[in-house]
């Protein structure tokens, strides 16, 4: 087993204990939650005491790598080559609502670079894995991105940020493009489970502004692994990509629009 695969069983295991910590709040009428930067942004219990179990695991076993994680934010090691990218609940909303798409998601970067992804989605008994070079697996069988090369046959994701009542720049612009041209768009509250998704061939594609490297970094290598295509869709808007087959990726950025002028 090379040493990627060694961090990548170690993520594995870290996601699943995570796993098991949401699946004991999922639905609990008591679930504590509070608000981060405005009435959308929502932080619970369970993403606290998720984010605990991976973070203090992290800093036992490599205590000389890095993590940056949604709720401490970076813990940087001075020279490490190493940096965990932890989501330790993406789909809070959807948590807190009770509906089941939410996940952990779990990236490792060696010197600047995705190496190591992985996103388990407990409830539903999803695991996506990657290492670099390696392929992408859903429960450990290999998964392609599709090949669909018709837009209006596609199926693709997006999502929303959450300044979207006090920005203009909120995403429905490119909505009111990309809906007439395909199939079905979705809108499924998670990230890193839509891009997973795109990875899979169940959806034909993502896009969506002002992410952060935690929503991406575990999806994205998954996507590129099973054949996606991920670019930057603006550079002004934190993290915000596209993600698609190469069949369908074309057509599917044309739509969508560069920074506003009059915002």
């Amino acid at each position: 087993m090379s040493d990627y695969e060694t961090l990548l069983e170690f993520a594995i295991s870290l996601a699943k204990q995570a796993g098991d910590i949401q699946l004991g709040y999922f639905r609990d009428k008591e679930l504590s939650i509070s608000t981060k930067q405005n009435d959308f942004d929502i932080v619970t219990a369970a993403d606290k005491a998720s984010e605990e179990i991976i973070r203090g695991g992290i800093r036992t076993t490599y205590p000389t790598h890095s993590i940056l994680s949604e709720e401490s934010g970076l813990t940087d090691i001075d020279a490490s080559e190493y940096l965990w990218v932890v989501d330790p609940l993406d789909g809070t909303t959807n948590f807190s609502a009770g509906l089941p798409l939410f996940n952990v998601s779990i990236g490792l970067k060696h010197k600047g670079e995705t190496v190591v992804g992985v996103v388990y989605a407990p409830y539903l008994g999803e695991l996506f894995t990657a290492v670099k070079g390696r392929g992408a697996f859903l429960n450990g069988k290999r998964i392609h991105a599709s090949d669909e090369t018709r837009l209006s046959h596609s199926v693709i994701a997006t999502g929303f940020p959450y300044d979207k009542a006090v920005n203009k720049d909120n995403n429905l612009d490119n909505v009111g493009r990309v809906l007439p041209q395909v199939r079905g768009l979705r809108r499924l509250g998670s990230a890193a489970l839509d891009i997973s998704y795109v990875a899979a061939g169940f959806m034909d594609g993502f896009w969506e502004l002002a992410l952060h490297e935690w929503d991406v970094c575990a999806a994205t290598l998954i996507a590129t692994e099973a054949g996606a295509r991920v670019e930057s869709l603006r550079p002004d808007r934190i993290v915000s990509i596209v993600v698609a087959p190469e069949g369908i990726f074309g057509q599917l950025r044309a739509l969508l629009a560069p920074k506003p002028q009059n915002n």
